[in-house]
């Protein structure tokens, strides 16, 4: 059961009467699905629809809710969520230096203790530890390459916050997105995208000969961009891409590369989505 310590992560604490209710009108995911022990992938939207903040969220007590995002965004995450509150009585509060850990591939670790959850976005067995958790044996490149073998896309080596959608990043097959829920903000942009089934950006993994580029590197096929890779680990990486332009190419036949390296794109195999039948008519 390799187990790695995750230095760049933060925990914000939700607690209160209100605390559920505030949070399900704001935040793209729905609550009431969320269950005990469960770690469920969201995001707070700008109006616009784009991602401002991406994060997990799962159950600490009653009436008490964890967030756990990048370390880096969650003072302003905390701003953003204070901002919304209002009269809500809600308590919004930073965790100082706290202990988070992952563990992946093996179901013994559910037992460790109420601090553990299960990690919704993968279908083989990964697990969140807050506070107690086993001995780190493994390394934080160790749990990035599982990650990105399994293609699930993170804000900062993977995509910009403010510069894709929930539908870019896979949100919307992975649990992130509660269609059928109440208003929340930047609904009516995703909404619109889900029932005219016009995303074109999606997550896709990508496997290459040699070792593949820096993140962040342009993916182009013809001289045409396709898309932009995220996380690398060696041979393999995730990539955000037109998957219109992505069908395009591989029906001509024609190289994709990242720089210099050639690469075969990928649908991960527990996404729902498949390839447009024709390129779009911008592309045609």
């Amino acid at each position: 059961m390799p187990t790695a310590t995750l230095a760049d992560r933060a925990i914000i604490d939700v607690s209160g009467p209100d605390a559920e209710h505030f949070l399900q009108n704001i935040l793209t995911l729905d609550l009431d699905a969320l269950r005990d022990r469960e770690a469920r992938p969201g995001a707070l939207l700008a109006p616009q629809g784009k991602i401002m903040f991406d994060f997990l969220v799962s159950r600490s007590g009653e009436n008490a809710l964890r967030l756990e995002c990048r370390a880096d965004i969650a003072d302003d995450f905390v701003r953003r969520l204070t901002l919304y509150r209002l009269r809500a009585k809600a308590e919004i509060s930073k965790q100082d230096q706290p202990d988070i850990a992952v563990s992946w591939q093996d179901d013994s670790a559910a037992s460790q203790s109420d601090s553990t959850v299960r990690d919704s976005r993968f279908l083989s067995p990964v697990f969140r530890h807050y506070g107690a958790a086993p001995v780190a044996d493994a390394s934080e490149a160790d749990w990035h390459a599982f990650r990105i073998a399994n293609g699930v896309a993170e804000s900062g080596p993977d995509y910009a916050l403010s510069d894709a959608f929930p539908h870019d990043v896979l949100l919307d097959l992975m649990g992130g997105v509660g269609f059928k829920k109440g208003c929340f903000i930047g609904q009516e942009v995703v909404s619109r995208m889900q029932h005219r089934g016009t995303a074109r950006r999606r997550v896709l993994l990508v496997s290459a000969a040699s070792d593949l580029p820096a993140p962040g590197t342009d993916l182009v096929s013809g001289g045409k961009l396709v898309g932009t890779l995220g996380s690398v680990s060696g041979t393999t990486g995730i990539a955000i891409a037109r998957i219109d332009r992505v069908k395009a190419a591989l029906d001509a036949g024609a190289e994709i590369t990242a720089g210099d390296v050639a690469i075969t794109p990928a649908i991960p195999g527990w996404a729902g989505f498949t390839y447009p039948e024709a390129a779009s008519a911008e592309d045609a």
